[in-house]
């Protein structure tokens, strides 16, 4: 089946590129979804299943993949909405911009399935070349700028992953196995070689940090969610980041269940902490609302990686923490574009008094808000409370005292723009020019937000039994 989801969205991909027509475009993007839902139905239906040699319906790779088929929904609407709007759109750059959209989702997901390490290279290479095609699809000298940043730092770290892979099968010498595959991984984990395997963590870490969104290669990632177009930037706010979480996760789990578990949490505990600190110093000072939302992003990752670093109920809150996030981040992503519209500009010091202009939206924003925040009632809070959780019975005090405090700074700064837009008037601004926007853009976002909410404090047995088979083979 996975042979024919590939081949089928490739076709599909292929159709909408090279077609100039509107009508065909759309309904070959209408059953590219549909092939979609109807793949997630038949992964789910095939759980714990191998699909090939190369690929498994695994519990993690079933959770990522629902996450970014519910997603893909709303981001093919507002991508939709947002093209027919566009006064700079063209029958090729529509084109152009749902094939590299189909492109992307594609490859994430295969990306999720994956049980070999060179697959998920393979479409991670896949996601910056379809990526950048959406990073510059205003094709303006800011959208270049982004885009060239975006492809020269992935091309960089996805051969710091493949570098790691090197490293890799040099560690299996004494196995008599050039299999990379996870499950040969796991089962040959004993016999594989500490100092080789050190490096090929090292590396493939920070490789896949560019997708992740964290220290040291989250810089690429920020300014591409700044220059894409809000539905795009949703995407890479969301499923992106989750590929890269499963792209260090899978080679985690391997290097957990060696003498190097402890080695390993002390540099993605650094790498979280890092992270979380960078994000408090320029959240504090931007002023850029796309830019805000995408530091948030790289605050949030680090807080899943705490919880990975942390251990024991850290595992469970850390996926549950990074799905919770891609329904959160992708609705404030959603909503951006409605923002835009009625201020023209994403400077937060030219925005204000949002309520007034549009209070459905406005609704969107502050629960997203609370949501980002981990505010209770919140899902987020119980995922980010886990973590917590887990970094106090690892004994983890004075790092969760710091990081508490980097919080803090955060939600501040977050509070002061969101209220800003939310409720303060802006200077010499012409109300007689805002826009009416229809209410009824926003209930994909509230839709997500509202699944956010109930996965976080209602979660189903399913969900959770997911999540709990994903972790089995981490020390506990």
């Amino acid at each position: 089946m996975i042979l024919i989801y590939l081949i089928g969205s490739i076709l599909i991909g292929a159709g909408v590129f090279f077609n100039r027509g509107k009508k065909i475009n759309y309904g070959l993007v209408s059953l590219y979804l549909i092939l979609q839902v109807v793949f997630t139905v038949y992964a789910c239906w095939h759980y714990n299943q191998t699909a090939s040699t190369y690929f498994t319906f695994d519990s993690l790779g079933i959770i990522m993949l629902l996450t970014a088929t519910i997603i893909s929904i709303p981001a093919a609407f507002h991508s939709y909405v947002y093209i027919e709007e566009s006064e700079e759109a063209t029958p090729e750059s529509r084109a152009i911009y749902f094939g590299a959209l189909i492109l992307l989702i594609t490859a994430v997901s295969a990306a999720y399935l994956a049980n070999h390490i060179a697959v998920v290279w393979i479409f991670a290479e896949v996601t910056t070349l379809s990526a950048s095609a959406l990073i510059y699809h205003h094709r303006n000298k800011l959208a270049l700028e982004g885009t060239w940043k975006y492809v020269f730092i992935c091309a960089i770290s996805i051969t710091f992953v493949f570098i790691g892979i090197l490293f890799l099968s040099l560690s299996f010498a004494n196995v008599g196995s050039d299999d990379l595959s996870y499950k040969n991984l796991l089962a040959h984990s004993s016999l594989l070689n500490s100092s080789w395997l050190q490096l090929a963590f090292l590396f493939i870490f920070t490789g896949f940090t560019v997708k992740l969104g964290l220290f040291p290669m989250f810089t690429a990632g920020v300014d591409a969610k700044d220059k894409a177009p809000g539905p795009a930037a949703a995407l890479l706010s969301s499923v992106i980041m989750c590929m890269g979480f499963v792209g260090i996760f899978r080679i985690y789990i391997v290097v957990a269940n060696t003498p190097l578990l402890h080695w390993a949490s002390l540099v993605v505990g650094i790498a979280a902490f890092i992270s979380l600190f960078i994000a408090a110093v320029y959240m504090v000072k931007v002023k850029n609302i796309k830019r805000m939302m995408a530091y948030s992003s790289v605050e949030h990752m680090g807080i899943v990686m705490l919880g990975i670093a942390a251990g024991g109920i850290g595992y469970y809150a850390a996926i549950l923490h990074i799905v919770l996030h891609a329904f959160v981040k992708s609705s404030l992503f959603f909503q951006y574009n409605q923002m835009y519209k009625v201020f023209k500009t994403k400077n937060i010091y030219q925005m204000g008094n949002y309520f007034k202009y549009n209070t459905t939206g406005s609704m969107v924003v502050l629960l997203a808000f609370i949501s980002v925040t981990a505010m209770p009632p919140s899902g987020m809070f119980v995922s980010e409370f886990l973590v917590f959780r887990s970094m106090f019975e690892a004994n983890q005090l004075i790092l969760l005292i710091a990081v508490l405090l980097l919080l803090t700074f955060i939600i501040w700064a977050f509070a002061k723009n969101i209220f800003k837009i939310l409720f303060i008037p802006v200077v010499n601004f012409d109300e007689s020019k805002v826009p009416r926007v229809s209410p009824w853009r926003s209930t994909f976002q509230f839709i997500l937000l509202g699944g956010s909410a109930y996965l976080g404090l209602n979660p189903p047995a399913i969900f959770v039994d997911l999540i709990n088979n994903s972790i089995l083979l981490l020390p506990h």
